[in-house]
């Protein structure tokens, strides 16, 4: 004779789900990606000389640094997700890395000896 198994409990409101606890959603990953989107996008501010290269150095670094994040913290998350954040980040640095140099060279080579004999010729 076998027992009868009990029935199982009823499902309040207030319960979890059947399928477990709900999976985190992959914050780090996905911001990796749009920081490492948006830096690619504008890396038209490198044209703003020496200013805009240093600018343009926090965004693609957050892109970077959150995608490395997503990869150990978030192993649920898609690996596109992480690794595109980390690879336009560094294609982002490189850009401002590069325009960065280039300013500096372009700056650095100009002749400045024309600023000081200019002169301003006054009519009477």
């Amino acid at each position: 004779m076998s027992e009868p198994t009990p029935a199982a409990p009823e499902p309040t409101p207030y319960s979890a789900p059947a399928g477990g606890t709900p999976s985190k959603s992959p914050v780090l990953s996905i911001v990796s990606l749009v920081l490492g989107i948006i830096s690619f996008l504008g890396g038209w501010i490198v044209l703003i000389p020496v200013i805009g290269s240093i600018l343009h150095l926090f965004l693609p670094a957050g892109a970077v640094i959150t995608g490395f994040l997503g990869k150990s913290k978030e192993p649920q998350a898609a690996k596109g997700l992480w690794l595109t954040g980390i690879i336009l980040g560094f294609v982002g640095l490189a850009i401002a890395i590069v325009s960065l140099i280039l300013w500096i060279a372009a700056l650095g080579s100009a002749d400045w000896s024309q600023l000081d004999s200019y002169q301003f010729e006054m009519e009477p």
